[in-house]
């Protein structure tokens, strides 16, 4: 699967973050109100977004939302976790967008591109949410997004944080709101 594709949408272009990136997504990542609800509410910091930066640069399959209309870049998400193996999954996560971009369409647009892309490849595709990030659920629930039965817990910004698991189907994806 590649990981780091550039995809064509209406308003929006996803392609492979870059170190080049840095000032831009700083930019809009130092924002505190961006992540007052999200469970890494400390990410607007300097340096835990820089090891954020960093770790998505590392680990491949991160990508730069750009604003078709400005050139601007206004977030980012990442392809994390792929297996091969059966019908295959992958993860869709770690994803942000500036607040101006907020409630606009732009979540689902970048979301059902990347989704479209993944399902070339993989029959499902999973998101890791914080249980409490109201933001991210409904978002969740607005693309199509399967609540599982999975929850486990991890450390984010120096406190346990429980998190739960959807899941977009290949065939849930066809039949859905994003189709």
């Amino acid at each position: 699967m590649d990981r780091q594709p550039v995809l064509d949408g209406e308003r929006l272009v996803l392609r492979p973050l870059t170190l080049a990136d840095w000032d831009a997504l700083y930019a809009v990542a130092s924002d505190r109100l961006l992540w007052e609800k999200h469970p890494s509410h400390d990410r607007w910091q300097e340096p835990v977004f820089r090891a954020f930066f960093d770790d998505a640069l590392a680990r491949g399959g991160a990508l730069a939302i750009v604003d078709k209309a400005s050139g601007a870049v206004i977030g980012s998400s990442r392809f994390q976790g792929y297996v091969a193996v059966g019908e295959g999954e992958v993860e869709i996560g770690w994803s942000f967008l500036a607040r101006p971009y907020w409630g606009l369409g732009y979540n689902a647009e970048f979301k059902r591109l990347m989704l479209a892309h993944a399902f070339g490849w993989v029959g499902r595709v999973v998101f890791r949410v914080g249980a409490d990030n109201v933001i991210s659920r409904k978002a969740m629930a607005n693309i199509g997004g399967r609540l599982t039965d999975v929850t486990w817990v991890e450390e984010r910004a120096g406190r346990p944080v429980e998190h739960v698991l959807y899941e977009i189907t290949r065939q849930s994806f066809s039949d859905g709101p994003l189709a």
